[in-house]
């Protein structure tokens, strides 16, 4: 059997001399070979292909074919060749191996499955799948990745759970970021979608047929391991787990709280919808636009029903749920949410009419008589005296919003003054608004303040501290702030002790001298 290039250069000798003879003569062959070939050549035939020559394990074939067959490809070839050995066959293990791989070739390719390819059509399909989110403060989280099929836009949310409620508020979250419904929505075969199979055929859940029919689509689940249904959802979130969870590969930072999380996951979605896509070559932002004019207008309230019962939010910013009242963020006062139990926690939703439900608290499971009240749900303090459990001073009269206008010295004032039981109060308030028309107002206000922090409340203080700093202001020609003089620890008006130092000693070891005193009198 000749070469692939040996047949190429006796055609090109034929080629140039036109004579078997002479083309034989300078390819350096017989002249019957230059026959066979320039016959092959013209017959449609290709000259390089190799002729099958007789083996000996032609005649075993059949038998090969059969174990290969039996085994579904998966006998190993030694165990053939060991079979076909105690029937007669006298060859090599090489070539029972070379003939056995050829023969599950054959076998696979009958057996391939042929794909056909999905041609994508805007407003048509939605696909979900879930990834596992990175831990936050030790917690496990899971990501929502969601995508549409034409335009390649995609969502992904941080979730805590994957329960039925909360694929209800990622789905209504990511139909009113996508700005309308698809006609349907591709997912996996999980409990809280198909809760059972029956000959195949997979039954919904019947919460999720309720809100396939509040949207308006219909709500598909894929063929176990069909890559085909499967692709741009699995896609979608390897891309996700790449770019959001922190691995040895990437070198994320960690996430120390689950709204670090959230801002880290739409930045995640701007970046991939603003950049354009492997396949399209487009943005799917700017696909979207086009897409939108093909989906189903989006109903103005969320489908609420998996969200649990409601609860009005009282004025204190909390709900009661078996009789435990559980703190909510202070802005849903007087609203409505939804709460429901989940294992050992409560989760509160609140729906809002352009973001839908929102997860926005989640507290331990307690107990009655233990409320389960949130630092965080609650503003910050406005003053030093609203920190401390004091309440500020709010003026009710003319005569009291005449004093507190003097300044905060004189809410200083008020306050302590109430502390330490001070009497005449109102006349004392009166008379330093008598002292403000006399002088100017903000030397007054000062001098409360330093009354307060004296604590002088007593007839004439605040005149007496008054003319002390008018005093000063004509000494030095400026007004000079007030320091406050404390008595000190390191002296005493108590006489010393130092002189019982030599009480009870021998008058001989120690003669009578007078003993100085150790503090100043």
């Amino acid at each position: 059997m000749k070469r692939n290039e040996e047949i190429v250069e006796i055609l090109e000798a034929y080629d140039l001399t036109g004579s078997y003879r002479a083309a034989a003569e300078l390819a350096g062959c017989d002249h019957h070979t230059v026959r066979r070939y320039v016959l092959l050549r013209e017959s449609g035939q290709p000259p390089v292909a190799r002729e099958h020559r007789a083996r000996p394990i032609d005649d075993y074939l059949d038998k090969v074919e059969e174990l290969v067959a039996r085994s579904n490809g998966r006998v190993r070839a030694d165990v053939v060749h060991e079979r076909i050995t105690a029937m007669g066959f006298t060859g090599g293990e090489r070539t029972t191996r070379r003939t056995v791989a050829e023969t599950k070739a054959r076998l696979r390719a009958g057996q391939r499955r042929v794909f056909r390819p999905w041609v994508t059509e805007p407003g048509l399909w939605l696909q979900w799948d879930w990834a596992e989110g990175p831990r936050v403060d030790g917690r496990r989280t899971n990501l929502w990745c969601a995508w549409l099929a034409w335009s390649r836009f995609r969502v992904v949310l941080a979730v805590f759970d994957r329960t039925l409620p909360t694929i209800v508020a990622c789905l209504d979250a990511t139909l009113r970021r996508l700005g309308g419904v698809p006609t349907y929505a591709l997912t996996d075969n999980e409990r809280t979608v198909s809760v059972d199979h029956v000959a195949g055929v997979a039954v919904r859940h019947p919460e999720i047929v309720a809100l396939a029919r509040h949207y308006g689509m219909t709500i598909r689940t894929c063929v176990p391991a069909d890559p085909q249904s499967k692709g741009g959802a699995e896609s979608t979130v390897r891309i996700a787990k790449a770019d959001l969870v922190p691995t040895a590969a990437n070198l994320l930072p960690e996430y120390r709280t689950f709204g670090q999380l959230e801002t880290a996951c739409r930045a995640f979605c701007d970046e991939v919808n603003a950049r354009a896509h492997r396949e399209t070559r487009r943005p799917p932002v700017e696909m979207l636009a086009e897409e939108q004019a093909r989906l189903h207008r989006l109903p103005e309230r969320a489908f609420t029903v998996a969200f649990g019962t409601t609860r009005r939010v009282n004025w204190d910013a909390t709900i009661s749920v078996e009789g435990v009242r559980y703190s909510v963020p202070h802005q849903l006062v007087d609203t409505r949410v939804w709460a429901r139990m989940a294992g050992d926690e409560l989760i509160v939703t609140a729906v809002d009419p352009e973001h839908g439900p929102t997860e926005v608290a989640r507290h331990p499971r307690s107990r009655p008589g233990t409320p389960v009240i949130a630092a965080e749900h609650y503003p910050p303090p406005s003053s030093a005296a609203a920190a401390g459990g004091q309440r500020p001073p709010r003026a009710a009269t003319a005569e009291e919003k005449a004093f507190l206008a003097l300044g905060p010295g004189a809410a200083a004032w008020l306050v302590e003054a109430a502390g330490a039981g001070a009497r005449g109060l109102r006349r004392k308030m009166a008379e330093a608004v008598t002292l403000a028309k006399l002088h100017p107002p903000g030397e007054v206000d000062r001098a409360l303040a330093v009354a307060a922090v004296a604590g002088r409340f007593a007839d004439n203080d605040l005149l007496r501290i008054l003319t002390h700093h008018a005093g000063r202001n004509d000494r030095d020609g400026a007004a000079v702030a007030a320091t406050v003089s404390r008595v000190s620890e390191d002296h005493s008006l108590q006489p010393g002790t130092s002189a019982w130092s030599g009480f009870g000693r021998n008058s001989r070891s120690a003669p009578d001298t007078p003993q100085p005193t150790g503090e100043p009198s």
